[in-house]
């Protein structure tokens, strides 16, 4: 059975967007629900700027006071040298992401840099992670389609994933931001990804605006991609993507993937109760399909 790798973002990508900000306590009872999932690696925070991020201002804070099981893999996003500098007095994180736009619109939009600029800021942060001692991976958004320019060119995505891949970040994922991408798209970009770098690890990133996640999902398996971002619930979005709605919820990734015959280690009913307590810390219902299977009077027919 082939393993493929859950990386679950609902701490830092699905918080960040929720419009109810969590107190630390109620992080911490998400954090260690999600831990105890059987999922190898989870995003539990960011060191982005806190006026930029309001909802995960209080990640020294978080961090100090949880409870990271042997193991597991902790990362955080680290933007910028100044969030480099954050990063390195925090113990439990073992992996740094770094994350930009395949679009020039959106990522002035978003971190208002030009790509040529992040992708400086991103050597950076590379080198103060290797000081550090800890690893690096680079997330690309807008891989697909950007809200503001249209579908991206294939191109483009390459050198990108090309300038990070030289810096020394050998994990690189590829976002749907929006939630446009097809089955045939993901095909089109994974083998472009494994033609152009053969030896990166590449992972996908996909939203599920469209309802089309979980087919993309099974794409990029096919292609051989063995890493999936998600979040539990399907919690968060994109503040800088109008229209985006929630990444795919981890669970329903988890029961799809394992239905045809791939292996996760993830645990469906610990992924599913977490799913339904982050539903309830943040105040609406999550757009999640398999949690709503474990709620309490679900048939289970």
């Amino acid at each position: 059975m082939d393993r493929v790798t859950l990386r679950e973002v609902g701490m830092r990508d699905g918080l960040q967007a929720e419009d109810r900000t969590l107190s630390t306590e109620e992080k911490l009872e998400l954090l260690a629900a999600v831990s105890r999932c059987g999922i190898e690696r989870l995003e539990v925070t960011s060191f982005v700027h806190p006026k930029a991020i309001p909802q995960l201002q209080d990640a020294e804070t978080l961090l100090l006071r949880a409870e990271k099981p042997a193991g597991q893999i902790w990362s955080a996003l680290v933007p910028n040298a100044r969030g480099a500098e954050r990063a390195a007095k925090a113990s439990l994180i073992d992996e740094w992401t770094f994350f930009l736009s395949a679009s020039e619109e959106h990522n002035q939009a978003n971190v208002r840099r030009s790509v040529a600029e992040s992708l400086a800021e991103a050597e950076a942060v590379a080198e103060a992670a290797r000081t550090a001692g800890r690893a690096i991976s680079g997330v690309v958004a807008t891989s697909f389609v950007c809200p503001y320019a249209g579908e991206t060119p294939v191109g483009d995505v390459v050198r990108v994933a090309r300038r990070l891949y030289g810096l020394g970040y050998r994990t690189l994922l590829f976002g749907d931001t929006i939630g446009a991408a097809s089955p045939h798209m993901v095909r089109r970009l994974v083998r472009a990804l494994q033609d152009a770098l053969p030896e990166a690890t590449l992972g996908l990133h996909f939203h599920n605006t469209r309802g089309q996640a979980p087919a993309n999902a099974l794409a990029g398996a096919a292609e051989g991609v063995r890493i999936f971002d998600g979040s539990v619930g399907g919690m968060g979005g994109c503040p800088y993507a109008p229209g985006a709605t929630g990444n795919v919820a981890t669970e329903d990734l988890a029961w799809l993937l394992e239905a045809e015959g791939y292996e996760t280690g993830a645990d469906l009913a610990a992924l599913s109760a977490a799913a339904l307590l982050a539903e309830r810390l943040a105040g609406r219902r999550l757009p999640g399909s398999v949690m709503r299977t474990f709620e309490e009077g679900a048939c289970a027919s």
